[in-house]
């Protein structure tokens, strides 16, 4: 599938997700939550973790919130994204949550006075997206941050995703960035990006 049709395909996937996050029961939300928290924080690769970076969950994504806080508790450095012009992110260092503000698309970030975390320093991320597939791509929100961000970082990578949004096999472009390991509420695949 050569690149326009490819893109288009994407687009299309995440209208088509958009409209499957939407149509989700609240019920089921609130259950994907707690079970997709407990894995998250179950993991070895977080507990070993000092430096982290996690997105700020929003609307319907899996929470983050929690984990944050967890990672804040347990005396680890936590960096949240902070996203500058021409596709550039940064993780930038928080101590509490009261700290961010609205930034791009109103989602909560850290000040632009916060410290800035290397991006090597970092021993694992969080990555937002859509949805996941069984092999670690992903369908992100189509600004390429994060692929950019993490093409040459040592850190684990993980994804969170709802089991019933989860696909076997998701289209992908040569510059996506794939993550090491995919978190539902009922499954942890490890080492997912060994498998394609």
């Amino acid at each position: 599938m050569d690149a326009t049709p490819l893109k288009d395909h994407k687009a299309k996937l995440r209208e088509i997700l958009h409209d499957e996050i939407a149509a989700l029961p609240d019920g089921y939300i609130a259950d994907s939550n707690r079970g997709i928290y407990l894995q998250a924080v179950s993991l070895k690769r977080f507990a070993d973790a000092r430096n982290i970076m996690v997105y700020y969950s929003v609307r319907r994504e899996p929470d983050t919130i929690r984990i944050i806080n967890a990672a804040l508790s347990a005396g680890k450095t936590v960096a949240l994204p902070y996203c500058l012009r021409g596709g550039i992110l940064q993780a930038r260092l928080v101590c509490n949550l009261i700290e961010l503000k609205p930034a791009v698309l109103g989602i909560p970030a850290p000040m632009d006075t916060a410290p800035i975390m290397p991006p090597d320093e970092l021993d694992l991320v969080i990555v937002p997206a859509l949805t996941y597939d069984r092999t670690g791509n992903r369908i992100g929100y189509g600004g390429g941050y994060y692929d950019r961000f993490l093409k040459d970082i040592p850190a684990y990578t993980v994804g969170l995703a709802r089991e019933r949004l989860i696909r076997d096999k998701l289209p992908i472009e040569p510059r996506d960035v794939a993550v090491k390991c995919v978190i539902t509420e009922t499954d942890i695949i490890m080492d997912c990006h060994s498998q394609v």
